[in-house]
């Protein structure tokens, strides 16, 4: 008897518990299909060693040209350049490089100037890609960049031709277009000075540079 009523004491305890255990085993299966959870954080773009190259094309305005006895009058026009430039990120923001550049311009008795730039350069860049803006603003970046080196210059085609100091500062916007290429614009300020042995002669030029760039990243 004592085992009968064991048996049946064992069975509804199990039947008081079985509610339990079915809704344990469904809940399990929809634990599995829970959507993931996703960090907010967005990586950055640029990370250590990646590199780009830049092609630029556009034309160089003749701006103030200055001596020791003040504002010389040059009697450039308008004038065209090339560029291209290498970059290695040190940081998602912190770039290095280097470039090289030719630019001619004409006087006003159709004689031709002659720059070819070269140098060392480093590089600041803002991806809005980082900031909560629309989604097609985040494609742009700003990068600023500072190139220091020298110019060789030639005019009148003179046999000897002048290798001075360059200094060109400038600022630009790039569309992301995908993740090989972005294409933008370019503003930078060409600093060339002429030093010579008789200081009464030394010339400073300046150039503003209005350019198209490609940009092609690996």
């Amino acid at each position: 008897m004592q085992k009968a009523r064991a048996f049946f004491f064992i069975l509804f305890v199990a039947f008081l518990c079985s509610p339990v255990i079915a809704q344990e085993e469904e809940e399990d299966p929809d634990a599995d299909r829970q959507a993931p959870i996703y960090s907010e954080w967005t990586p950055f773009l640029y990370a250590r060693g990646d590199q780009t190259i830049n092609i630029s094309l556009g034309v160089t305005i003749p701006m103030v040209f200055a001596g020791t006895s003040g504002i010389i009058n040059h009697n450039l026009t308008l004038g065209g350049t090339l560029s291209v430039a290498y970059n290695q990120f040190l940081t998602p923001e912190l770039y290095i490089g280097g470039e090289v550049a030719a630019m001619a311009a004409l006087t006003k008795g159709t004689n031709v100037l002659y720059i070819v730039p070269f140098g060392f350069r480093v590089g600041y860049q803002v991806a809005l890609h980082r900031f909560a803006l629309p989604a097609w603003l985040r494609r742009f970046e700003l990068p600023f960049t500072l190139t220091v080196g020298g110019a060789v210059q030639s005019y009148l085609d003179n046999e000897e031709n002048y290798l001075g100091f360059f200094v060109k500062p400038g600022a630009s916007i790039f569309f992301r277009f995908n993740q090989d290429w972005s294409f933008g614009l370019n503003a930078a300020w060409w600093w060339i000075p002429q030093w010579t042995e008789d200081r009464s002669k030394d010339v400073y030029g300046n150039f503003l540079e209005l350019t198209v760039a490609a940009r092609y990243h690996f």
